[in-house]
């Protein structure tokens, strides 16, 4: 008898949901610890942040250029900076043998490539043709619309299917550039009412969904294809069709600059920057995606705002902060999920390769396979 009381579990039947409660908390923030704080989440975040910083940059040197030498010229900034890329890339490209050789590559894809030069070469120069027009907060808030669109490309061009929380995550991304609006509307630096707002906000929309196109045909391309041939062919027709446009829409401009040492650095700095920028971003985007790619460069407006405090003497705002550390966590949250790649209806592929190739490194962390199952992927 005694011992059947002794196995009886009534006694003991509370103190199992007693202690079953603090595991389960602490099993659940293993698991969030687990899918947030990894490597390759911290590595995408320091990657991204390196192309805000190269975009800072941009700002800074432009904004140098417009305010103390009145100079104005955005397509001759873009078009040095083709002509690096020209050079660097399209010339590699020269020496590649079979199917990868510049000579082989027009004959097949001139046209496709002539297109996404159009689009680049325009994004840019609508984007900052716009602030002549509009106000800096409207260009902040427009220019977001372009991540709704990258995502609706991404959809149905590169088949990427997102979860709730990638949703939830750009919604947390927005609300920190909608702090960033606010913080600059209260700091007073939306001073400047523009000449034509409506054909401004337009300029915007057409230049953010001109970006879209840019980066979903950069990420196929990158994912496809390789690196060296975008960068290669942009490089290309992007020096092309900015150098004719510069001869219509800048030469008077250009004409006008009293050249020195300080205006020619600063052109430099700026060639640099953007030509980093356009060099590191395919290698981003291999290993995500272009969607949070564009998610982790909504910084680049801060860290420009951060920088000219010491050189424009900007007023300082605590809503800087605040907005800087929305936009990161949300920018992690979108990463710490891998989205998926849809397989077409007809394909016969298994399904453990239907997770696609976007954020491959958080998709063999996430699901554990073994290394016979990683390889496979």
């Amino acid at each position: 008898m005694e011992a059947d009381s002794a196995a009886s579990p009534n006694p003991g039947a509370p103190e199992p949901q007693a202690s079953g409660a603090p595991s389960t908390i602490g099993s659940v923030l293993c698991r969030i610890r687990g899918k947030v704080f990894t490597w390759n989440i911290l590595k995408t975040v320091v990657l991204g942040q390196l192309l805000s910083l190269c975009i800072c940059g941009t700002a800074i040197t432009s904004q140098y250029l417009a305010e103390k030498y009145k100079v104005n010229t955005p397509m001759l900034q873009s078009f040095i900076n083709y002509c690096l890329l020209l050079l660097v890339y399209t010339a590699m490209l020269t020496f590649k043998q079979g199917s990868d050789n510049l000579l082989d590559i027009l004959k097949r894809k001139w046209w496709k490539y002539i297109l996404l030069g159009l689009a680049d070469v325009e994004a840019n120069y609508l984007i900052v043709r716009a602030y002549q027009y509009t106000t800096l907060t409207s260009v902040q808030l427009l220019d977001c619309f372009g991540i709704p669109v990258l995502m609706a490309l991404s959809w149905f061009i590169l088949r990427s299917r997102y979860r709730v929380i990638h949703f939830i995550a750009v919604f947390v991304c927005l609300l920190g550039v909608g702090t960033m609006v606010g913080a600059d509307i209260l700091a007073g630096r939306d001073d400047n009412s523009g000449s034509d707002v409506l054909i401004g906000d337009i300029l915007v929309l057409l230049g953010a969904s001109l970006y879209a196109v840019s980066n979903v045909c950069e990420e196929y391309i990158v994912k496809k294809l390789s690196r060296q041939e975008f960068l290669g062919m942009v490089g290309l027709f992007g020096t092309i069709i900015s150098g004719i446009q510069l001869l219509i829409v800048e030469y008077k401009d250009i004409a006008s600059i009293k050249w020195d040492w300080k205006i020619a650095l600063l052109f430099v700095a700026f060639a640099l920057c953007m030509f980093c920028l356009y060099s590191f971003m395919p290698l981003v985007i291999k290993v995500t995606s272009a969607t949070s790619v564009n998610l982790g460069i909504l910084t680049a407006d801060l860290y420009s705002l951060f920088f000219g405090l010491f050189l424009f003497n900007y007023k300082f705002s605590g809503l800087y902060i605040l907005s800087f550390t929305v936009i990161m966590v949300g920018f992690i949250l979108y990463c710490s999920t891998p989205t998926r790649t849809a397989e077409p209806a007809e394909s016969s592929v298994p399904p453990v390769t239907v997770i696609g190739i976007d954020n491959l490194g958080l998709k063999l962390e996430e699901s554990g396979l073994p290394d016979t199952h990683s390889a496979v992927l």
